[in-house]
Protein backbone atom coordinates (compact mmCIF):
# COMPACT_ATOMS: atom_id res chain seq x y z
CA UNK A 1 0.00 0.00 0.00
CA UNK A 2 1.10 3.35 -1.20
CA UNK A 3 0.77 6.78 0.34
CA UNK A 4 -0.73 7.58 -2.74
CA UNK A 5 -3.35 5.01 -2.14
CA UNK A 6 -4.75 6.44 1.16
CA UNK A 7 -7.47 8.82 1.07
CA UNK A 8 -6.56 12.79 2.37
CA UNK A 9 -3.74 13.26 5.00
CA UNK A 10 -1.55 14.83 2.49
CA UNK A 11 0.40 16.66 5.25
CA UNK A 12 0.58 13.07 7.62
CA UNK A 13 1.76 11.63 4.58
CA UNK A 14 4.38 13.84 4.06
CA UNK A 15 5.67 14.34 7.28
CA UNK A 16 6.05 10.39 7.41
CA UNK A 17 7.81 10.20 4.33
CA UNK A 18 10.23 12.83 5.49
CA UNK A 19 10.84 11.61 8.58
CA UNK A 20 11.83 8.20 7.07
CA UNK A 21 14.47 10.23 4.64
CA UNK A 22 15.96 11.80 7.23
CA UNK A 23 16.49 8.69 9.32
CA UNK A 24 13.95 9.55 12.12
CA UNK A 25 13.02 6.03 12.50
CA UNK A 26 11.37 5.53 16.25
CA UNK A 27 11.44 2.09 16.49
CA UNK A 28 8.12 2.37 18.44
CA UNK A 29 5.14 4.06 17.29
CA UNK A 30 1.50 4.86 18.08
CA UNK A 31 -0.70 5.22 15.29
CA UNK A 32 -3.91 6.71 17.03
CA UNK A 33 -7.47 7.91 15.40
CA UNK A 34 -10.77 6.31 13.99
CA UNK A 35 -10.13 3.68 11.83
CA UNK A 36 -11.95 5.20 8.90
CA UNK A 37 -9.38 8.43 9.74
CA UNK A 38 -6.74 5.65 7.78
CA UNK A 39 -4.79 4.26 10.74
CA UNK A 40 -4.16 0.81 9.52
CA UNK A 41 -3.44 1.67 5.61
CA UNK A 42 -0.89 4.65 6.82
CA UNK A 43 0.86 2.11 8.97
CA UNK A 44 0.93 -0.41 6.16
CA UNK A 45 1.82 2.59 3.75
CA UNK A 46 4.69 3.53 6.67
CA UNK A 47 6.07 -0.13 6.34
CA UNK A 48 6.48 -0.33 2.58
CA UNK A 49 8.11 3.16 2.17
CA UNK A 50 10.45 2.22 4.60
CA UNK A 51 11.61 -1.26 2.99
CA UNK A 52 11.50 0.47 -0.76
CA UNK A 53 14.25 0.16 -2.54
CA UNK A 54 13.15 2.42 -4.88
CA UNK A 55 11.24 5.77 -3.47
CA UNK A 56 10.78 8.59 -5.25
CA UNK A 57 8.83 11.80 -4.96
CA UNK A 58 7.64 10.56 -1.03
CA UNK A 59 6.31 7.30 -2.30
CA UNK A 60 6.93 3.96 -2.69
CA UNK A 61 7.75 2.95 -6.46
CA UNK A 62 5.13 -0.20 -5.48
CA UNK A 63 7.25 -2.57 -7.98
CA UNK A 64 10.24 -3.87 -6.54
CA UNK A 65 9.88 -7.30 -4.50
CA UNK A 66 9.58 -5.48 -0.73
CA UNK A 67 7.11 -3.26 -2.36
CA UNK A 68 4.79 -6.28 -4.02
CA UNK A 69 5.28 -8.38 -1.11
CA UNK A 70 4.77 -5.77 1.39
CA UNK A 71 0.98 -4.72 -1.18
CA UNK A 72 -0.05 -8.26 -1.20
CA UNK A 73 0.45 -8.81 3.18
CA UNK A 74 2.50 -11.07 2.50
CA UNK A 75 6.43 -10.09 2.81
CA UNK A 76 8.34 -12.40 5.29
CA UNK A 77 9.77 -9.38 7.45
CA UNK A 78 6.36 -8.02 7.97
CA UNK A 79 3.74 -9.64 10.80
CA UNK A 80 0.40 -8.48 11.71
CA UNK A 81 -1.19 -9.13 15.41
CA UNK A 82 -4.84 -8.34 15.56
CA UNK A 83 -7.38 -9.81 17.90
CA UNK A 84 -8.73 -12.98 17.13
CA UNK A 85 -11.40 -15.52 18.66
CA UNK A 86 -13.79 -18.59 17.44
CA UNK A 87 -16.71 -19.88 18.10
CA UNK A 88 -16.62 -23.20 20.02
CA UNK A 89 -12.73 -22.73 20.70
CA UNK A 90 -12.54 -25.95 23.10
CA UNK A 91 -10.89 -25.36 26.36
CA UNK A 92 -6.97 -24.47 26.60
CA UNK A 93 -7.16 -24.17 22.46
CA UNK A 94 -4.94 -21.21 21.58
CA UNK A 95 -6.29 -19.20 18.76
CA UNK A 96 -3.69 -16.62 17.13
CA UNK A 97 -3.49 -13.62 14.25
CA UNK A 98 -1.83 -15.89 11.80
CA UNK A 99 -4.83 -18.62 11.70
CA UNK A 100 -6.58 -16.20 10.15
CA UNK A 101 -4.72 -14.12 7.94
CA UNK A 102 -6.06 -14.94 4.58
CA UNK A 103 -9.37 -13.91 6.17
CA UNK A 104 -7.13 -10.76 7.38
CA UNK A 105 -5.72 -10.29 4.09
CA UNK A 106 -9.17 -10.23 2.47
CA UNK A 107 -10.54 -7.94 4.79
CA UNK A 108 -7.80 -5.04 4.02
CA UNK A 109 -7.81 -5.93 0.28
CA UNK A 110 -11.92 -5.63 0.18
CA UNK A 111 -11.75 -2.22 2.31
CA UNK A 112 -8.76 -0.38 1.59
CA UNK A 113 -7.79 -1.09 5.43
CA UNK A 114 -10.78 1.03 6.26
CA UNK A 115 -12.78 -1.13 8.78
CA UNK A 116 -14.07 -0.72 11.89
CA UNK A 117 -13.60 -3.52 15.30
CA UNK A 118 -16.70 -4.60 14.88
CA UNK A 119 -16.52 -5.28 11.24
CA UNK A 120 -13.84 -7.60 11.58
CA UNK A 121 -15.83 -9.26 14.17
CA UNK A 122 -18.14 -9.93 11.79
CA UNK A 123 -16.00 -11.19 9.87
CA UNK A 124 -14.69 -13.64 12.10
CA UNK A 125 -18.93 -14.95 12.76
CA UNK A 126 -18.20 -13.84 15.97
CA UNK A 127 -21.77 -13.41 17.07
CA UNK A 128 -23.20 -11.00 19.66
CA UNK A 129 -21.69 -11.44 22.94
CA UNK A 130 -18.16 -13.07 21.99
CA UNK A 131 -15.11 -10.42 21.62
CA UNK A 132 -11.86 -10.84 19.87
CA UNK A 133 -8.59 -10.45 21.71
CA UNK A 134 -4.66 -10.21 21.25
CA UNK A 135 -3.21 -12.90 24.03
CA UNK A 136 -0.55 -13.42 25.79
CA UNK A 137 0.32 -16.25 22.98
CA UNK A 138 0.11 -13.62 20.95
CA UNK A 139 2.93 -11.62 22.42
CA UNK A 140 4.65 -15.13 22.82
CA UNK A 141 4.61 -15.62 18.76
CA UNK A 142 5.75 -11.97 18.30
CA UNK A 143 8.75 -12.54 20.53
CA UNK A 144 9.62 -16.00 18.47
CA UNK A 145 9.39 -14.23 15.04
CA UNK A 146 11.29 -11.01 16.23
CA UNK A 147 14.07 -13.34 17.40
CA UNK A 148 14.95 -14.12 14.31
CA UNK A 149 17.36 -12.59 11.23
CA UNK A 150 15.88 -10.51 8.77
CA UNK A 151 14.54 -12.65 5.59
CA UNK A 152 14.92 -9.88 3.02
CA UNK A 153 13.81 -5.85 4.17
CA UNK A 154 16.24 -3.94 6.49
CA UNK A 155 13.50 -3.91 9.27
CA UNK A 156 11.65 -6.10 10.71
CA UNK A 157 7.85 -4.81 11.67
CA UNK A 158 5.06 -5.70 13.37
CA UNK A 159 1.83 -3.79 13.32
CA UNK A 160 -0.10 -4.26 16.08
CA UNK A 161 -3.92 -3.68 15.32
CA UNK A 162 -5.88 -2.07 18.21
CA UNK A 163 -3.74 -2.63 20.99
CA UNK A 164 -6.28 -1.66 23.61
CA UNK A 165 -7.96 -5.57 23.15
CA UNK A 166 -4.78 -6.71 24.44
CA UNK A 167 -5.16 -8.61 28.27
CA UNK A 168 -2.93 -7.69 30.97
CA UNK A 169 -0.19 -10.44 30.41
CA UNK A 170 -0.18 -10.24 27.04
CA UNK A 171 0.24 -6.06 27.54
CA UNK A 172 3.11 -6.88 29.89
CA UNK A 173 5.05 -8.89 27.50
CA UNK A 174 4.57 -6.50 24.76
CA UNK A 175 5.78 -3.69 27.54
CA UNK A 176 9.27 -5.51 27.73
CA UNK A 177 9.63 -6.09 23.73
CA UNK A 178 9.06 -2.11 23.95
CA UNK A 179 11.59 -1.45 26.94
CA UNK A 180 14.63 -3.93 25.16
CA UNK A 181 14.13 -3.49 21.07
CA UNK A 182 15.68 -5.89 19.11
CA UNK A 183 18.13 -3.77 15.69
CA UNK A 184 16.06 -2.67 13.22
CA UNK A 185 13.18 -3.63 14.84
CA UNK A 186 9.56 -1.68 13.92
CA UNK A 187 6.82 -2.05 16.31
CA UNK A 188 3.82 0.25 15.19
CA UNK A 189 0.49 -0.06 16.94
CA UNK A 190 -2.51 0.80 15.59
CA UNK A 191 -5.58 2.59 18.50
CA UNK A 192 -8.46 3.70 17.79
CA UNK A 193 -8.38 4.27 21.92
CA UNK A 194 -4.94 4.87 22.62
CA UNK A 195 -6.05 5.76 26.61
CA UNK A 196 -7.17 2.48 27.30
CA UNK A 197 -3.06 1.46 27.05
CA UNK A 198 -1.09 0.79 29.67
CA UNK A 199 1.05 4.44 30.43
CA UNK A 200 4.22 2.35 30.52
CA UNK A 201 3.36 1.26 27.05
CA UNK A 202 2.36 4.87 25.61
CA UNK A 203 5.28 6.62 27.26
CA UNK A 204 7.54 4.39 24.99
CA UNK A 205 6.05 5.31 21.83
CA UNK A 206 6.03 7.90 19.47
CA UNK A 207 2.44 9.03 18.50
CA UNK A 208 1.65 9.69 15.44
CA UNK A 209 -2.19 11.40 15.91
CA UNK A 210 -4.03 10.56 12.47
CA UNK A 211 -6.93 13.46 12.48
CA UNK A 212 -9.86 13.07 10.98
CA UNK A 213 -10.91 13.54 7.05
CA UNK A 214 -11.66 16.91 6.14
CA UNK A 215 -15.48 17.33 4.87
CA UNK A 216 -14.20 18.63 1.77
CA UNK A 217 -12.06 15.33 1.36
CA UNK A 218 -15.07 13.17 2.72
CA UNK A 219 -17.72 15.04 -0.08
CA UNK A 220 -15.10 14.19 -3.33
CA UNK A 221 -14.70 10.35 -2.07
CA UNK A 222 -18.45 10.56 -1.79
CA UNK A 223 -18.42 11.99 -5.89
CA UNK A 224 -16.28 9.35 -6.69
CA UNK A 225 -18.15 6.81 -4.93
CA UNK A 226 -20.76 7.22 -7.39
CA UNK A 227 -22.60 9.97 -5.26
CA UNK A 228 -24.00 12.10 -8.20
CA UNK A 229 -26.22 14.61 -6.36
CA UNK A 230 -24.04 17.54 -4.53
CA UNK A 231 -26.15 18.13 -1.87
CA UNK A 232 -26.42 14.36 -1.01
CA UNK A 233 -22.62 14.37 -1.12
CA UNK A 234 -22.01 17.25 0.66
CA UNK A 235 -24.76 15.89 3.37
CA UNK A 236 -22.92 12.47 3.92
CA UNK A 237 -19.37 13.98 4.08
CA UNK A 238 -20.96 16.33 7.04
CA UNK A 239 -23.20 13.01 8.49
CA UNK A 240 -19.58 10.61 8.58
CA UNK A 241 -17.68 13.33 10.74
CA UNK A 242 -13.86 12.82 9.00
CA UNK A 243 -14.59 8.91 9.00
CA UNK A 244 -14.28 7.31 5.59
CA UNK A 245 -15.56 4.21 6.72
CA UNK A 246 -18.77 5.84 8.02
CA UNK A 247 -19.12 7.44 4.07
CA UNK A 248 -18.98 4.10 2.91
CA UNK A 249 -21.90 3.10 4.42
CA UNK A 250 -23.76 6.12 4.32
CA UNK A 251 -22.96 5.88 0.08
CA UNK A 252 -24.05 2.47 0.15
CA UNK A 253 -27.21 3.13 1.85
CA UNK A 254 -25.97 0.03 4.33
CA UNK A 255 -26.11 2.43 7.23
CA UNK A 256 -29.36 3.20 6.94
CA UNK A 257 -30.78 0.40 8.69
CA UNK A 258 -28.69 0.54 11.90
CA UNK A 259 -29.55 4.53 11.97
CA UNK A 260 -33.16 4.13 11.38
CA UNK A 261 -33.18 1.90 14.28
CA UNK A 262 -30.71 4.42 16.68
CA UNK A 263 -32.87 7.22 15.53
CA UNK A 264 -36.01 5.54 16.93
CA UNK A 265 -34.27 4.90 20.25
CA UNK A 266 -33.59 8.35 20.30
CA UNK A 267 -36.73 9.43 19.68
CA UNK A 268 -38.15 6.93 21.90
CA UNK A 269 -35.81 8.17 25.02
CA UNK A 270 -36.86 12.02 24.51
CA UNK A 271 -40.55 11.47 24.45
CA UNK A 272 -40.17 9.40 27.40
CA UNK A 273 -38.01 11.90 28.60
CA UNK A 274 -40.38 15.39 28.28
CA UNK A 275 -43.60 13.14 29.22
CA UNK A 276 -42.10 12.28 32.38
CA UNK A 277 -42.60 8.31 32.03
CA UNK A 278 -40.51 6.57 34.07
CA UNK A 279 -41.57 3.39 34.10
CA UNK A 280 -41.00 3.54 30.05
CA UNK A 281 -37.59 4.71 30.86
CA UNK A 282 -36.71 2.06 32.39
CA UNK A 283 -38.14 -0.64 29.69
CA UNK A 284 -36.22 1.22 27.13
CA UNK A 285 -32.93 0.86 28.78
CA UNK A 286 -33.64 -2.24 28.99
CA UNK A 287 -33.92 -2.40 25.31
CA UNK A 288 -30.77 -0.56 24.82
CA UNK A 289 -28.57 -2.61 27.33
CA UNK A 290 -29.91 -6.22 24.80
CA UNK A 291 -27.64 -4.18 21.48
CA UNK A 292 -24.49 -5.31 20.66
CA UNK A 293 -21.85 -2.97 22.12
CA UNK A 294 -20.94 -1.48 18.62
CA UNK A 295 -24.38 -0.90 18.02
CA UNK A 296 -24.93 0.90 21.97
CA UNK A 297 -21.61 2.65 20.91
CA UNK A 298 -23.26 3.87 17.54
CA UNK A 299 -26.10 4.80 19.46
CA UNK A 300 -24.16 7.51 21.78
CA UNK A 301 -22.72 8.61 18.37
CA UNK A 302 -26.12 8.94 16.94
CA UNK A 303 -27.46 10.67 19.91
CA UNK A 304 -24.95 13.15 19.83
CA UNK A 305 -25.45 14.12 16.31
CA UNK A 306 -29.22 14.67 17.21
CA UNK A 307 -29.06 16.41 20.33
CA UNK A 308 -26.06 18.88 18.54
CA UNK A 309 -28.39 19.28 15.34
CA UNK A 310 -31.34 20.26 17.49
CA UNK A 311 -29.95 22.64 19.81
CA UNK A 312 -28.23 24.61 16.21
CA UNK A 313 -31.94 24.32 14.96
CA UNK A 314 -33.23 26.48 18.36
CA UNK A 315 -30.65 28.50 17.99
CA UNK A 316 -31.80 29.47 14.36
CA UNK A 317 -29.17 28.41 12.67
CA UNK A 318 -30.94 25.91 10.41
CA UNK A 319 -28.71 26.33 7.15
CA UNK A 320 -26.04 24.37 9.25
CA UNK A 321 -28.03 21.33 9.83
CA UNK A 322 -27.43 18.34 7.54
CA UNK A 323 -30.59 16.38 8.33
CA UNK A 324 -33.32 15.03 6.39
CA UNK A 325 -36.74 13.09 6.18
CA UNK A 326 -38.01 11.81 9.90
CA UNK A 327 -34.80 13.08 11.56
CA UNK A 328 -35.24 16.74 10.62
CA UNK A 329 -39.10 16.39 11.15
CA UNK A 330 -38.72 15.07 14.90
CA UNK A 331 -35.63 17.79 15.68
CA UNK A 332 -37.35 20.91 14.55
CA UNK A 333 -40.03 19.57 16.96
CA UNK A 334 -37.70 18.98 20.04
CA UNK A 335 -35.37 21.74 19.03
CA UNK A 336 -37.74 24.02 21.75
CA UNK A 337 -36.41 21.04 24.79
CA UNK A 338 -32.79 21.83 23.89
CA UNK A 339 -31.09 25.19 25.02
CA UNK A 340 -28.28 26.85 25.90
CA UNK A 341 -29.15 25.55 29.34
CA UNK A 342 -28.73 21.72 29.06
CA UNK A 343 -27.03 21.17 25.80
CA UNK A 344 -23.89 20.88 27.40
CA UNK A 345 -24.75 18.91 30.59
CA UNK A 346 -26.40 16.32 28.11
CA UNK A 347 -23.62 15.61 25.79
CA UNK A 348 -21.37 15.56 28.64
CA UNK A 349 -23.57 12.71 29.86
CA UNK A 350 -24.17 10.57 26.67
CA UNK A 351 -19.99 11.00 25.99
CA UNK A 352 -19.44 9.76 29.45
CA UNK A 353 -21.88 6.97 28.94
CA UNK A 354 -20.34 5.68 25.74
CA UNK A 355 -16.98 5.91 27.53
CA UNK A 356 -18.48 3.33 30.35
CA UNK A 357 -19.78 1.18 27.68
CA UNK A 358 -16.42 1.23 25.81
CA UNK A 359 -14.94 0.07 29.08
CA UNK A 360 -16.98 -2.40 29.33
CA UNK A 361 -19.34 -1.42 31.81
CA UNK A 362 -22.64 -3.04 32.63
CA UNK A 363 -24.87 -1.61 30.28
CA UNK A 364 -28.03 -2.28 31.97
CA UNK A 365 -26.50 -0.06 34.89
CA UNK A 366 -25.59 2.53 32.47
CA UNK A 367 -28.20 3.02 30.31
CA UNK A 368 -30.67 3.34 33.46
CA UNK A 369 -28.35 5.76 34.38
CA UNK A 370 -28.34 7.45 31.47
CA UNK A 371 -31.73 7.56 30.39
CA UNK A 372 -33.04 9.33 33.97
CA UNK A 373 -30.59 12.13 33.87
CA UNK A 374 -31.16 13.22 30.12
CA UNK A 375 -34.84 12.97 31.51
CA UNK A 376 -34.05 15.35 34.23
CA UNK A 377 -32.15 17.55 31.67
CA UNK A 378 -34.84 17.45 29.74
CA UNK A 379 -37.55 18.97 31.64
CA UNK A 380 -35.70 22.07 32.32
CA UNK A 381 -36.47 23.50 29.52
CA UNK A 382 -40.75 22.70 30.03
Amino acid sequence: MRFCDITGQEELKRKLAEAIDAGRISHAQLFTGMAGAGTLPLAIAYVQYLNCRNRRGGDACGECPDCRQIENLAHPDLHFVFPVNKQGKKSGEVVLSDDFLPLWRSAVAETGGYFTLQEWFERLDLGKTLKGIISAKEADEIIRKLSFKSFEAEYKSVIVWMPETMNEEAANKILKILEEPWEKTLFLLVSERGDLLLQTIRSRTQEVAVPRLSPATLEAAAAAAGVSDPHKARTFARLAEGDLTALRHLSEGTADERRSDNFALFRELMRYSYNDRHLELLNWAEEAAALTRERQLSLFDDSARLLRDSFILHAGAADAVYLYGEEEEFCRKFAPFIGARNIEPIIAETETAKMQIARNGNPKIVFTHFALAVSKMIKRLQ
